[in-house]
């Protein structure tokens, strides 16, 4: 069903930058082993992750709900059970439980008593000091960090991407679905190329030209009333939030549809978003200088952002099960 947006949403989806934080240097990190300010969380130059990549990571949102006097962190679990596949990938061995790992994050952002919106960000890193490109015989290490955290694009009034030149790696490759550090070197090529042409994100194709993501999202596309959005075979990213958006789209009555895309057919879409942790839910007004639809936000991306919003911030109940909440007693 689709409404009408309220003022309490427009709030919600009005871009703001990262608060700022007085002194950021001061803010709790989990390091090594033990809860640190983080002007204390550092390593060597030396570091094998900062010499080659080798690290993996997660991006996870927490929403301040000021009626509710609560922080939610969003999918918690899931974003844990996903590092520790990626850890598999890159042969990081001796990973805590998803019990252990949740309970380091929620007690991390615990520890710095926010009341606003934050970013949360998990790494697994090869923390030996060495020489040398490979995987294997290699120490490891975690660092969780938090900090405030606005809007990443626009979620507003909608965005301009554009057709990257830089394809996405292929899976036999550098594996889209593990998030790993070093690969996100692709992605930085993507971000800049459309950022420095006058775009807000780019859109990616596969090595055989079928479009994949954005520099570091998902993509979906609405044509005649279906939601359509890539298979996981076209090398993206298993997204957590794409999997949200599909159930959301589902509770609103839209069927979604799983199947590769052609660039050209980006061109015809009635309407495209984008999502992610950092984008959320971001509507597409614009690809190659093509308008989207009518070159506004259309109804179907405006009811699953809308809802999206209402979800994460707990407003929601049907949703409160992607909810962690992160104040003890409220």
């Amino acid at each position: 069903m689709l409404t009408d947006k309220t003022a309490a949403e427009e709030t919600a989806t009005t871009v703001h930058p990262a608060p700022a934080t007085p002194d950021i240097e001061s803010l709790i990190t989990y390091f090594e082993g033990g809860f640190v300010p983080l002007r204390d969380a550092r390593v060597s130059i030396m570091t094998h992750a900062f010499m080659y990549g080798t690290a993996v990571f997660e991006g996870i949102r927490a929403y301040w709900n000021q009626d509710h006097g609560q922080l939610y962190g969003l999918f918690i679990r899931e974003h844990v059970e996903r590092i520790r596949n990626s850890c598999k990938i890159v042969l990081i061995d001796d990973v805590p439980s998803q019990d252990e790992l949740t309970a380091l994050i929620v007690e991390t952002v615990r520890r710095n008593n926010f009341r606003e919106d934050v970013y949360i960000r998990p790494s697994f890193y090869k923390s030996t000091k060495a020489i040398g490109v490979r995987l294997h015989h290699l120490e490891s290490d975690l660092v969780i960090l938090t900090i405030p955290f606005g809007n990443y694009v626009d979620t507003e009034s909608g965005i301009r991407i554009m057709t990257s030149s830089w394809r996405r790696n292929a899976d036999d490759a550098l594996p889209a679905r593990g998030k790993i550090v070093g690969g996100y070197v692709n992605m930085a090529f993507q971000k800049s190329e459309a950022e420095l042409n006058g775009f807000d994100e780019a859109l990616v194709l596969t090595p055989d030209g079928h479009a994949s993501e954005a520099s570091a999202a998902n993509i979906f596309m609405i044509r005649d009333g279906v939601l359509v959005t890539p298979p996981v075979y076209d090398d993206i990213l298993e997204g957590i939030t794409r999997k949200a958006i599909m159930q959301l789209a589902a509770d609103e009555g839209v069927k979604t549809e799983v199947r590769t895309i052609d660039r050209s057919e980006m061109y015809v879409a009635d309407e495209i978003l984008l999502c992610g942790t950092g984008v959320q839910v971001s509507p597409v007004i614009e690809v190659d200088h093509r308008k989207v639809g009518s070159g506004a936000v259309g109804p179907i991306a405006q009811a699953i952002k809308e809802r999206y919003f209402n979800a994460v911030r707990g407003r929601l109940p049907e949703y409160r099960h992607w909810l962690t909440p992160m104040h003890e007693g409220v």
